[in-house]
């Protein structure tokens, strides 16, 4: 399970989601999402404006005025929307969406494709 993190951090952050969300180990689609949430240190510390465990939904966070997404963070919440239940506008595209990533952050969006699609690799990201 650890080569699948990006940092002991993401790996603790990553299993406190799936706990707040009371997520099932099996849900492909919200592990990719919280994968790229606790991945991203920015995207950690704003991720009540990205994802309500509450009420178990995505916000719509981009417009959003009372945060700020520089268009790398752009590019990882709407790859994470779209794996999580097929969001997309105009910009979710694979060259939009991973053209302006740098090393950590492409890494980081390739591993939660392979979360999203293959589901041994959730199955240890869950254990």
């Amino acid at each position: 399970m650890e080569k699948y993190f990006i940092s002991s951090a993401h790996k603790e952050r990553f299993l406190g989601m799936m706990l707040e969300d009371n997520m099932s180990p099996y849900d492909s689609e919200r592990a990719s999402l919280f994968y790229i949430i606790t991945g991203n240190d920015d995207l950690y510390r704003k991720r009540r404006f990205i994802y309500n465990s509450r009420e178990h939904r995505i916000c719509t966070c981009l417009d959003d005025a009372d945060v700020d997404f520089s268009a790398s963070m752009g590019s990882l919440i709407r790859l994470g929307f779209n794996l999580y239940n097929g969001w997309s506008d105009s910009y979710t595209t694979p060259r939009s969406l991973l053209g302006n990533l740098d090393n950590h952050n492409l890494l980081l969006a390739g591993n939660a494709i392979m979360i999203r699609f293959n589901r041994n690799l959730l199955g240890g990201l869950a254990k």
